[in-house]
């Protein structure tokens, strides 16, 4: 491991709050150190009160801030002379402690103090970090990890027995330090935690962190228990879509709320997927009590749910102590599962958990992996998981935080979503919570959004098989579909039926009513998984019950969609697919109408472009995201007991009505 400090950037920064800045965010941007959250950084320093008082003030990582992208607002700042007396009390409940933390705060908008706020003040060092190297993990987990810890690093470090994070920690971490450190110490292992470093300067305290954990991945190298080579040939059978969308249906189910799944066939995951031994290996615990909280439990090895969740339950039964009565008690389903075939499956309430959870295991894998090569992997007993699990802090989260959004935990798939109503639909989906899969025929769709929840697709809808391709890239990334809005097709120049061609007519039909038939039967299999029902809404048009002149083919596609739409809803009501069309007129924000369009629509019309605009009873221009919001709330509770319509949105048209 190499130190990434630069002297030239570093000058950037001028106050030592700043630095830590600095260094907390290199740490950052090294996952095997730090990972969604994890790991902590402080700094010690005085400054004057409101009054004119000096007093010592500690700035600690706060609670929801990444090291990666850490701000000094990121900072919560503590007064270090109660932090000092609070570390010499007997007991401390983790409600107490939080009460105590945040009453000593000195900025009242800044975040929630680090659990780990009272040890990082009793460390006597102007700068402390913090973190959960993969490396040092992968040598405490081992059955005689202490001795290997102390073949390593000798007195250069003090170990700290394993004890559960909070208060408690930080009273045996001040203690063990106080009895054990010598003028060699610069650091701190905690037994299947992590290590601490700490200096007088953010570089000084930085650079031994990357010294000791070097030093841990150079003695795993040494003891050749660094390089987790592949087995020589791996099973690499061709992801099957349905037995996905089948799995997240059964994690669902077991869940009680929609799920989000995250499939991963790289080389790394099948690999470890189908070891011999993963059976074993992988039910011995999580690497860190930090990964405990992201992770929850212990992988499902191959697909049987309820087997899982009877084994959860005795498992509930057997280790929750006596004194222990969580206030909520967490689903019994899996967050990790292992598949000779699918190789690993993340499980989250949303995509960026499921997410999370993909990243925190990867390093998981390589630590088991590590520690299997040093001599045998040994996490946390089962009663220390539990104990962490059902934190009475987590507790505390669980009860205080809001209702979700709307369609959290649920996929949708839009076609045509690069521009106009697809767009504008993938937004309101978003922002209704669900993992959004957007379909167009323009490749700009897969830059379209750089987040975990929003996969973009190149897809000519018109292409069964390219089709199919984006159905099989939406299920790997997300578990299966919930939510269809069929908006993609073309709009061709006027043209009266005397002179419209064959070759125009066939195109307009080939993308507007049989590409969508196709997108409709290939979605039935995995809508009918839904755990909440499937639903599609189509985007019609005004010409399907008032048709105008010189637009045959459209208004004959738009015409046959909407006939198929009703006849899905007669056929598919009974798998609890429910099935809208909305007939949106005049939205000018949209591909369909270019320049020469809507100056020839005018014109027939004897109007002009602006007149032409706003030509509805009410006098209103309908927009992309007018239709946007009204089909995503086709998709919610609102209309769970509507089927077969067809909705106008138009301003108000005197043909239509």
């Amino acid at each position: 491991m190499k130190s990434l400090w630069s002297d030239r950037e570093a000058a950037e920064y001028k106050t030592d709050l700043g630095l830590r800045v600095y260094t907390s965010k290199l740490l950052g941007r090294d996952p095997s150190l730090v990972l969604h959250g994890g790991g902590n950084t402080s700094v010690k320093i005085r400054e004057k009160n409101i009054v004119g008082e000096e007093e010592e003030i500690l700035y600690v990582k706060g609670s929801g801030w990444d090291l990666e992208t850490i701000a000094e607002a990121g900072f919560a700042p503590v007064r270090m002379a109660h932090l000092l007396k609070l570390a010499k009390l007997q007991v401390l409940s983790d409600s107490q402690m939080v009460n105590e933390l945040k009453t000593q705060m000195t900025k009242a908008s800044a975040p929630a103090p680090s659990v780990e706020t009272i040890l990082h003040a009793s460390l006597p060092y102007k700068f402390v970090d913090h973190t959960h190297a993969d490396a040092v993990i992968s040598v405490t987990n081992t059955a005689n990890g202490w001795e290997r810890i102390q073949e390593i690093y000798g007195d250069d470090v003090v170990i700290v027995p394993y004890v559960m994070p909070g208060f408690d920690l930080a009273r045996v971490c001040a203690e063990k330090f106080s009895a054990e450190k010598s003028d060699r110490t610069i650091g701190m292992v905690l037994m299947n935690h992590g290590i601490f470093s700490f200096g007088e300067t953010a570089q000084e305290s930085y650079e031994r962190m990357i010294a000791l954990v070097d030093r841990a991945e150079v003695y795993l190298q040494q003891k050749n228990a660094w390089e987790i080579s592949p087995p020589a040939s791996l099973i690499r059978e061709r992801e099957a879509r349905l037995e996905i969308a089948k799995l997240r249906a059964d994690v669902a189910q077991v869940a009680g709320f929609p799920v989000v799944l995250s499939s991963h066939t790289d080389e790394k995951s099948l690999a470890f997927a189908q070891r011999e031994d993963v059976q074993i290996i992988s039910q011995q615990g999580c690497a860190t009590p930090d990964h405990v909280i992201r992770t929850k439990r212990l992988p499902l090895v191959g697909r049987d749910v309820n087997a899982y969740e009877e084994a959860y339950r005795a498992y509930f039964a057997e280790e929750a102590p006596k004194s222990v009565q969580p206030v909520i008690i967490l689903d019994p389903a899996p967050r990790v599962i292992l598949d000779r075939q699918l190789g690993l499956v993340t499980v989250g309430k949303s995509a960026k958990e499921a997410k999370i959870v993909a990243d925190i295991y990867e390093h998981t894998m390589e630590i088991i992996q590590r520690s299997q090569l040093l001599g045998g992997y040994q996490a946390l007993p089962a009663s220390d998981i539990f104990a962490v699990e059902y934190w009475e802090l987590e507790q505390a989260k669980l009860k205080k935080s809001g209702s979700a959004p709307a369609f959290t935990g649920e996929i949708a798939l839009v076609t045509g979503a690069a521009s106009g109503i697809g767009k504008a639909c993938v937004d309101s989906l978003l922002k209704r919570g669900a993992a959004v899969v957007g379909l167009d025929i323009n490749p700009a769709i897969e830059k379209f959004y750089d987040r975990p929840d929003f996969v973009g697709v190149t897809c000519d809808v018109g292409d069964e098989t390219a089709i199919a391709n984006s159905l099989d890239r939406a299920v790997k990334a997300f578990g299966g579909l919930d939510i269809l809005i069929l908006n993609a097709g073309i709009f061709p120049s006027g043209c009266r039926i005397e002179n419209l061609d064959t070759a125009t007519w066939q195109k307009v039909m080939h993308i507007n009513l049989d590409a969508n038939l196709v997108l409709m039967r290939e979605c039935y299999p995995l809508l009918k998984l839904a755990p909440n029902g499937g639903r599609v809404v189509a985007i019609g048009s005004k010409n399907v019950p008032a048709p105008g002149p010189a637009a045959a083919a459209y208004s004959a596609s738009k015409a046959a969609l909407t006939q198929l739409m009703r006849v899905a809803a007669l056929e598919w009501s009974s798998d609890r697919i429910r099935i809208n069309t909305l007939h949106p007129n005049a939205v000018f924000d949209t591909g369909i109408w270019t320049e020469d369009v809507l100056t020839s629509r005018a014109k027939h019309y004897g109007l002009t472009v602006e007149e032409y605009k706003t030509n509805n009873l009410l006098k209103v221009e309908v927009t992309s995201h007018h239709v946007a919001e009204l089909a995503a709330e086709m998709c919610g509770a609102l209309f769970a007991c509507t089927t077969a319509s067809q909705v106008p949105i138009d301003g108000g048209n005197d043909r239509v009505i």
